[in-house]
């Protein structure tokens, strides 16, 4: 544990210490969010964030692969080539995108690339889960099937980069549980305590966590899409290397849910993955591409609804926070049903208490005052 702590910390500081200079450089370089319809900023700024990010991740994964433990990651498969070559790739095109706004199809094409220098190197879903078996795939299902998964998980964080903080703040939230779920299965089926997926986890995390102070709101730097592309492909990485965990091992050894554990990876990003398919079925049932961008995600609505930027980019972290490490405890204890009942009453106090803000006393007290100095501002002539 203390080994990936160190790789968590390596992985934060610095990419919080490389964020100020590639601010000066997406400045000289002109890379900047200009103000548009869809967008919640008030000034141009500064994106191309994610090339700090991918400073942390090769010096996180530099520090791992230098500890006595963890460096048998690196020697038991060609993962880290993977992570290193699709991250570069995605890079590449997300500078790209951030200084010229390339088209979806270009970027789709990047990312298939990506999922693609990822199977090369053994980063492949090899079985999935079936009611009292697991299913072993062969490689003209398993390739489809991992491509599919790293280009949904890409798109879903790309989704929901839009606010300042937002994606940041879900991926690391995100990668924490999936880190505890990877360490925690390690632990109670006797397997090796050092494995892929949680090594990537928490480099993703300690990347975000770094990040995250210069992004929350106000925001200095976007990520922009070389950040969201990059951390979209890790956590679809740190899920797919699961599979390579023995399928018998996992087997009946949590609770009475064991063929539901290899699911929770994905249930865990329940809250991305939603947003990008409520998005798709809305643009494609108005007739518009489903990459055409809008104002009606979740964490719109939530502005809509009265909250700051700071409240509804908190809101969307307890919402994520509370079903991934729900999931994960679901898998972990002998009475699941428990833990149901504690997700649920939780669930509804932060529905109840947080998400409708004008429910709330201070809430209520904040509106009116705004609907009164709305009542006194001097009308314009028509």
């Amino acid at each position: 544990m203390r080994e990936y702590i160190l790789t968590f910390l390596t992985g934060a500081i610095v990419t919080y210490l490389l964020v100020p200079l590639v601010l000066k450089v997406a400045i000289w370089f002109k890379a900047m969010t200009p103000v548009r319809d869809r967008d919640v900023h008030a000034i141009p700024t500064p994106r191309m964030g994610g090339l700090a990010m991918f400073g942390g991740m090769l010096a996180a994964l530099l520090m791992a692969s230098r500890l006595p433990h963890l460096h048998k990651v690196f020697t038991e498969s060609p993962t880290w080539i993977g992570l290193l070559s699709a991250g570069g790739l995605l890079v590449v095109v997300g500078i790209a995108d951030d200084r010229w706004e390339i088209d979806a199809l270009t970027k789709m094409a990047g990312q298939v690339a990506a999922a693609g220098l990822l199977i090369m190197n053994g980063v492949q879903i090899s079985w999935i889960p079936k009611p009292g078996d697991n299913l072993v795939l062969p490689p003209s299902y398993g390739i489809p099937l991992t491509i599919i998964v790293v280009v949904a998980t890409i798109n879903a964080v790309n989704f929901i980069d839009g606010l300042d903080g937002l994606a940041a703040g879900i991926v690391g939230v995100s990668a924490l549980a999936f880190f505890l779920y990877s360490f925690l299965v390690t632990v109670v089926v006797h397997l090796d305590h050092q494995s892929a997926p949680a090594l990537i986890a928490a480099i993703l995390a300690g990347m975000c966590t770094g990040f995250l102070p210069h992004n929350f709101s106000p925001a200095r730097i976007f990520m922009g899409d070389t950040g969201s592309m990059l951390i979209g492909m890790l956590l679809a990485a740190s899920m797919i290397t699961v599979s390579g965990f023995d399928p018998v091992a996992l087997r009946g050894s949590i609770n009475r849910f064991p063929t539901l554990l290899p699911l929770i990876p994905i249930a865990i990003l329940v809250v991305p993955y939603a947003d990008m398919l409520m998005a798709v079925v809305r643009r494609s049932y108005d007739g518009r591409s489903p990459f055409a961008p809008d104002k009606k995600h979740l964490h719109h609505r939530l502005l809509d609804l009265g909250h700051s930027h700071r409240g509804a980019a908190l809101v969307m972290y307890l919402w994520t926070a509370l079903f991934s490490f729900g999931v994960v405890a679901l898998s972990a204890v002998k009475s699941p049903l428990i833990v149901l009942s504690v997700a649920s009453l939780v669930a509804i106090a932060t529905l109840v208490v947080m998400a409708f803000p004008q429910l709330r006393p201070h809430g209520r007290r904040h509106r009116g005052t705004a609907e009164a100095q709305s009542d006194h501002r001097p009308r314009q002539p028509a």
